[in-house]
Parts: structure tokens; C-alpha cells; sequence
């Protein structure tokens, strides 16, 4: 069997509940995505049920097994590295719960193969508010921050902190990795502000969230503020950098 040119990283935190239903969903598409779990030391046996699944799913089904919880965003990293190194032409990141519906894939993948996208963002916000079963306060939450990182990034994307993304690889071959700082939900949006600097396409595709029935989830005070300070930060870093570089520029005699 050809090797199919997409795979759909998931990272996984005591997600025994939800590991072998989203593996097999994915395989059940016609696309014929392979999946990678990065396992952050999942003290629930997550990774055990993943090495069980391998046994019926040996070529289409990979595993990373790290020390401990070292947080979302080295997950991704650790991932993307995995996946160029495997040659794999689109990269996709979805959560292990559910709250991404496998369903949703083709459409993303479809995104970057067909229509000219770089970077296909399963967004949110893009057309309403399309989140279920969040209670109020975090629907209201969420959508104001996506709003507030537009505002200060200027990027034109309306679900900044979405989670379910496809990159094409050039995009992940061109991000100096090793230079994305953020662990949480701002590695998301560090992501998607790199590539837009970097003069990538980004493109929003409608999705509806449903909040995880099964599981614990990882939310928590410490990474929403990392992401509000985060973003400011981001923004600091980039005229700074524009600032040395037109300096450089002048410097050269280079007129801009």
C-alpha cells in the first residue's frame, strides 16, 4: 500500500476514554490518514491502549512516548519533526476528545491540497459562534480572545486559538521550530502568527466545536494568561525584529 500524504498528529494526557474511538474514526475516512500519538507519560495506560491498536493497525499507526506532562506545544514540536522526517506532505493537529470531529479532516486536507492554502484552521468563529455544550463564561472568554490576539497581531484570522489545524509541510520546513517558545494554548497562536509573517496563506474553515464528554479537561489559569501576555509579547518581538532588520537594510546602503 502507498504511503498516503497526510498524517493526524494527537497528543494525549490520561485520554483512555477517548484513544481507541478517535484512532479508529480516523481510519475509518477514505482518505487513508495515518495517526501519531505523542503520549505525555499518561499515568491511565493511554499509551498501553495505543500500543494494543498497533497490533491491528502496524503501518498507519505511530507512537511517541515522553518522560512526562512537558506541555501542548513541545508535543506539537516534537510532532512536526517526527512528521518531516517521515516525509508526510500535510501535518494536521487535532485533540484526542472529540471536540475536533474526525469528520472535519477531508475538509481541512482539502483546504491545503486543492485550494491554495498553506495553513487550513478549523475555526470557530469564522462564521458565528459555533461551539457546543461550553458553558457560557468560556464561550464568551474564548471568543474575546480570539478577538483580542486580531487585534493586537493584525492577522486575519478570526479563531486564533483553534487547535484543529492542517500545515502543508513547507510551512513547518520554513518555522524555525526550535525558536517557538509557547507550551500552551499561545503555541497556537505563535503557530499561526509565524506563518503569517513568514507570508504563508491562511485559510478558516467553518467547524462546529463540541466540548469533551469523556475525560478531564486541561484548561486551567496559568495558560490562559499565557496566552494574553504571550500575545503582546509576540507582537513586541516582531517590530523589534522588523526594526533590526530595516536597520541592517540601511546599514547595506538597501533603500526600503
Amino acid at each position: 500500500m502507498q504511503q498516503p500524504d497526510s498524517i493526524v498528529i494527537i497528543p494525549t494526557y490520561n485520554e483512555r476514554e477517548n484513544i481507541e474511538n478517535i484512532v479508529r474514526a480516523v481510519f475509518r475516512l477514505e482518505e487513508g490518514f495515518h495517526v501519531l500519538v505523542i503520549d505525555d507519560g499518561s499515568p491511565d495506560g493511554t499509551a498501553a491502549i495505543v500500543k494494543a491498536l498497533q497490533k491491528e493497525f502496524a503501518a498507519r499507526l505511530f507512537l511517541l512516548e515522553r518522560s512526562g506532562k512537558l506541555g501542548l506545544g513541545t508535543a506539537y514540536i516534537a510532532g512536526f519533526r517526527w512528521a518531516l522526517a517521515h516525509n508526510y506532505d500535510f501535518i494536521f493537529e487535532m485533540d484526542a476528545d472529540f471536540s475536533h470531529n474526525p469528520n472535519d479532516l477531508p475538509r481541512l486536507y482539502k483546504a491545503c491540497s486543492r485550494e491554495g492554502a498553506d495553513v487550513a484552521i478549523g475555526s470557530r468563529y469564522v462564521s458565528g459562534v459555533n461551539v457546543v455544550n461550553w458553558p457560557m463564561g468560556r464561550v464568551i472568554l474564548s471568543y474575546f480572545a480570539s478577538k483580542y490576539v486580531q487585534l493586537i497581531t493584525g492577522m486575519p484570522v478570526h479563531d486564533t486559538t483553534a487547535g484543529f489545524v492542517c500545515y502543508r509541510r513547507e510551512v513547518l520546513d520554513s518555522i524555525r521550530l526550535d525558536k517557538i517558545r509557547f507550551k500552551g494554548y499561545a503555541f497556537q497562536i505563535e503557530m499561526k502568527f509565524t506563518a503569517y509573517r513568514c507570508g504563508f496563506r491562511l485559510k478558516e474553515v467553518p467547524v462546529i466545536f463540541i466540548n469533551r464528554e469523556l475525560g478531564t479537561s486541561k484548561m486551567n489559569g496559568s495558560i490562559i494568561g499565557e496566552a494574553m501576555f504571550g500575545v503582546m509579547r509576540l507582537k513586541w518581538d516582531s517590530w523589534f525584529k522588523r526594526g533590526a532588520m530595516q536597520r541592517k537594510a540601511a546599514g547595506n546602503g538597501v533603500q526600503r
